[in-house]
This record gives structure tokens, sequence and C-alpha cells, in this order.
């Protein structure tokens, strides 16, 4: 059973993001190469400096595992904005498992032109079943992918089962508050083309389950808000790239959805941050 709800999520998150609408979307809107919640210095910034300083983050709490020649796995990698900049910045080689092959496609073409490609592997597949053996990666990183699993336990397994001893996983989710309503919740998550949200108590829990030590979150839910803001304004004043490369029926849902992921964050009914764990 488990195994077909995997399955079944990893289906649904493929498709989706291999819908033309929701390329466009990320392309013109979310950030471009960095598709990822971004940590804001000021209100009104463009969100891909937002989402950069954010890979920023994370690889500050990871500190020195991230030199030249470390192994990094990036679960979910989207158009590998990170991978791009963590293979550039510290020499490091990265595995970037991702399972829209538009993203893919995409994500290669810019390691290309980037001069990266040979830093950087490209790799279709679910992290349900990551096709790595045991102990393979000093870093395992994740950014808001682990929201679109139908099992998480199992994800979380197998990113332990690639780290090396003494290895760091550190990754973001948009999840659900401890004590957030939850029937409040649940249509917040089919608003944003999930099947449910985690916790930070959900996911501190099973780290530890898994025997990693260290297991921190830092709770970082103000920038949540202020990202879907600055979503809410792309999609009110959209450039002209957006609507050339969206549907109207589709920036009409995204102008009646986005608000009410906001007014969430607001009301303190999600949450994000980074998690990092070591092995």
């Amino acid at each position: 059973m488990a195994d077909d709800t995997a399955a079944r999520t990893a289906d649904v998150a493929r498709a989706y993001y291999n819908t033309d609408d929701v390329d466009g979307f990320y392309a013109h809107a979310w950030g471009g190469e960095d598709i990822h919640v971004g940590v804001y210095e000021d209100a009104d910034e463009p969100i891909d400096r937002a989402a950069g300083r954010t890979v920023e983050r994370l690889a500050a709490t990871v500190g020195t595992a991230l030199g030249a020649g470390a192994r990094v796995l990036d679960m979910g990698s989207g158009y590998g904005g990170a991978a791009r900049r963590l293979a550039k910045s510290f020499g490091c080689r990265v595995v970037a498992l991702n399972i829209s092959e538009v993203q893919n496609h995409r994500h290669r073409e810019l390691n290309v032109r980037c001069g990266l490609d040979d830093r950087i592997e490209v790799v279709s597949g679910s992290f349900h079943d990551i096709p790595f053996p045991d102990g393979e990666f000093d870093v395992v990183w994740s950014q808001e992918a682990l929201c679109h699993s139908g099992d998480r336990p199992r994800a979380l397994g197998q990113a332990r089962r690639v780290l090396k001893a003494g290895g760091h996983l550190v990754f973001t989710d948009i999840m659900a508050a401890d004590d957030a309503p939850e029937d409040e919740v649940r249509p917040l998550a089919e608003r944003l083309s999930i099947t449910d949200l985690a916790t930070p108590g959900f996911y501190e829990a099973q780290l530890r389950m898994l025997g990693l030590a260290g297991v921190a979150f830092d709770d970082l839910g103000d920038h949540l808000l202020t990202h879907y803001e600055r979503l809410v304004e792309e999609v009110r004043r959209p450039s002209p790239a957006l609507v050339a490369a969206v549907s109207a029926e589709y920036l009409d849902r995204l102008r009646a959805n986005l608000p009410l992921v906001a007014a969430a964050c607001r009301k303190g009914h999600l949450k994000w941050g980074v998690f990092h764990a070591t092995a």
C-alpha cells in the first residue's frame, strides 16, 4: 500500500511539473533557475535573489562538508539553480535527482551553458528509490521537494541510506504548523497541488528515529509569508513573459489561490525553515 501511494504521488508530481502552465509560472514568476522559497532582506526584492540567499543559508549550515571533491545529492533539484551554485562556489560534484523530464531537460541545457555539466549529473528518478549505493554522498540536500512525497518516512530513509558516516542531511519544506487546524490545512495542501503537509514535529521525530544526530530546525516562517506576498504581486501585475507563458485560466487560478496561501502564513498555519542533521 505504501509503495502504491509513493508511486501515485510521484506520478502526480511528475505530471504537475511537466505541464506548460506550471513550467511557465516557475520560469517567469517564481525565480527562473531557483524555484524555491527565498530568504528576504527586503520585502520588495526580486524572488530569484532571495531564492539564491536560501541556497547560501543551507550551505552555511552544512559548512566545510561542501568542499572540493565532496559528493552532493540534490533530491528534487528542479531547474538546478542550487546545484549550479554549489558546484560553482564550492567545487563539489552534484547528483541532481528529479522527477520532471521537462525540468531535467532545461537543467542540462543550463549546465552546459554555464560550463558546469562536468560537475553536475542530472538523473531522472524518484527520491523514494534513490538509484545509488549506501554511503555514497557527503551531503544530501533538498528544497521544498518532500512536500510532494506520498511516503516521507521512506524518502527520508533513502536519504539516510545514501549518506556517508558523518555526512549531512539538510533540507527545507513547506509544512503545516504542529497546531494548525486540520480542516484549514487540508484545502491548503490541495491548493499547493499536494496530498498533505508534514509538520516540523513530524520531521524532527523521523530524523531522530533514523538515528541522525544534532537534529535542528531553523524556523524561517516569516520568509514564507514574504515569499507568497511577492508571488501574489507577480500574478496581480504579471510580466508580459508570464502572460505569454501560461494560460489565462491558470493565471486566474493563481490569482485566487496564492492570496489564500499567504493568508494561511499570516495566521501561522504554515511553516518553513531549514532542517539539519548528521549521520
